[in-house]
């Protein structure tokens, strides 16, 4: 448990650069936005250049580069990440509303394609070369190629619109309706799970095919251990580290992805946050959800390094 916490020290003492160089790239490309922030936050009101100009001022629009970035990452420190154009109210009130549900849906989506992906893995591993095998290859090799919005459309119009199973779009709290929740959540966690599943499930079982053919796994099930036993205890420890370094990767396609589908179901989270920031000039919250998001997706892979030091004590002895 100390070498396990002497290197999260550490991956955290590293990430620290990092989120400071996401903070300047999303600070340097946003100041080359066409939008003004001056006149966003006018916007109808027909300012006039003296308004302008004492606006620009006041929120220091004038000061060198280097001096508005110093005082744009204090705001963060503080928590400000400025305020909306069009509702005046501060960004980060309306990012802590919508991601809830944006985080919902993304560790949904998560875990549908996590179990999708080890029972089709390992089942096409055991079964290799066989008819179960083949199947889930198609299938898998199918919905790689299968964009998510355009999964997210197929079920809207059969599930949803020709079957009546579930609803077209809308949000239910699930403090509310937990089953209400469910069916509201079922479309889109799907859509958005789908490529990923399919994906891991290839890589899943490369890996249990590579770890079923090794020395030590043939002596354990020679010397009469059950098959399942052996590829409970110790092959799957083994053949998973790889997948879950994929994992880690599939987390920030899943955070992107969420930007489509909620759009597609009409779910209020920070993908329908920052769309309608981007439709209606709202340059501060497309700012925030940006960096609310790209910070969201580092912590995600420092958990990974986590549980693989966990998994892998190989790991644990190289640092």
């Amino acid at each position: 448990m100390i070498a396990v916490l002497r290197v999260l020290l550490r991956r955290i003492a590293l990430l620290l650069p990092l989120l400071l160089g996401i903070v300047l790239f999303v600070f340097v490309v946003m100041r080359f936005s066409d939008v003004d922030p001056a006149s966003a936050f006018f916007q109808g009101a027909n300012p006039t250049p003296e308004q302008l100009h004492e606006f620009r001022e006041e929120n220091g629009l004038l000061d060198p580069l280097p001096v508005r970035y110093a005082g744009f990452v204090g705001d963060l420190l503080h928590g400000d990440m400025g305020t909306s154009a069009l509702t005046r109210a501060p960004v980060v009130e309306q990012v802590t509303t919508a991601l809830p549900l944006t985080l919902q849906l993304t560790f949904l989506g998560l875990g549908i394609a996590v179990v999708l992906a080890l029972l089709g893995g390992i089942t096409a591993a055991i079964h290799r070369d066989r008819l179960p095998d083949q199947v889930i290859r198609v299938v898998s090799l199918t919905g790689v190629a299968a964009p998510g919005f355009w999964l997210a459309l197929l079920m809207i119009q059969y599930l949803a619109v020709d079957l009546g199973w579930f609803p077209t779009g809308g949000y239910v709290n699930p403090a509310d309706s937990f089953t209400g929740w469910l069916k509201t959540m079922a479309l889109p966690a799907f859509a958005l799970s789908l490529p990923v599943a399919a994906q891991l499930t290839r890589i899943v079982r490369t890996a249990v095919v590579e770890e079923l053919d090794k020395d030590y796994v043939r002596t354990a099930i020679g010397s009469g251990l059950p098959p399942r036993v052996v590829v409970g205890r110790n092959v799957l420890r083994n053949a998973l580290i790889n997948p879950l370094t994929v994992l880690g990767l599939r987390v920030g396609y899943l955070l992107g992805g969420a930007v489509v589908i909620e759009t597609i179901f009409s779910l209020p989270g920070m993908g329908k946050l920052m769309i309608d920031a981007v439709k209606n000039g709202d340059p501060a919250v497309v700012q925030g959800v940006v960096l609310t998001t790209a910070a969201g997706f580092v912590v995600v892979n420092l958990v990974i390094d986590v549980l693989h030091l966990l998994v892998n004590p190989r790991l644990r002895d190289a640092s």
